[in-house]
Formats: structure tokens, C-alpha cells, sequence
């Protein structure tokens, strides 16, 4: 199994609000609905541990794929190619990180 790590900023022109209704009603529910995917998680981030300093970024998600090759192609169907759109509309400062389990 493939984990990714998806950290992110929204962008100064989308509201808290609008990313959060979006991410519970429409992002989350679709990518766990992907049989290449076995969870799909979206988490705000609340603070540095020993630090009074503003997190580097505001939310990230976590993505636990069965299968890479299956991942990919689910990824470019129509559903979701749009959703990948909307979420790069709304975010910014947008790091991937692949990795695997030791």
C-alpha cells in the first residue's frame, strides 16, 4: 500500500466555509468511494507542538491506496478530473508527498 501525504493553503479568496462544506459533501465522500482507495482523510491542522508559530499549512490529507496503476486510472475519469479541479481552484502552496511504510 502507497500512502500520500497532500499539504496544502487555501487560497486568500476562498472562505474556510465554502473548502470545508465542499471537502465533507463532495471531495471526501468521492475519492472513498474509489475501489483503489482503501481511506481517504482530510484534516485541519490546529497548531505546532512547543510552538506559539502559525502552522506552514492549514489542512492536509492522507490518501491509503491499494493499488497505484488502479489509482491512476480512476484518477483521470471525468468525475474525477473535475473534482481534482475544483480542489486546485480553492488551494494553494500544493505538496505531494508519496511514501511507504518502514
Amino acid at each position: 500500500m502507497t500512502k500520500i501525504l497532500v499539504l496544502f493553503n487555501l487560497k486568500p479568496d476562498t472562505s474556510v466555509d465554502d473548502y470545508e462544506t465542499w471537502a465533507r459533501t463532495v471531495d471526501i465522500p468521492t475519492v472513498n468511494g474509489l475501489g483503489s482507495i482503501e481511506m481517504f482523510e482530510v484534516y485541519k491542522t490546529t497548531g505546532l507542538l512547543f510552538s506559539d508559530d502559525k502552522p506552514p499549512y492549514q489542512y492536509f490529507e492522507t490518501l491509503d491506496i491499494l493499488d497505484m496503476d488502479k489509482f491512476g486510472a480512476e484518477a483521470g475519469s471525468e468525475t474525477m478530473q473535475k473534482i481534482a479541479a475544483e480542489f486546485q481552484a480553492m488551494t494553494d502552496d500544493l505538496v505531494f508527498i508519496s511514501t511507504e511504510k518502514l
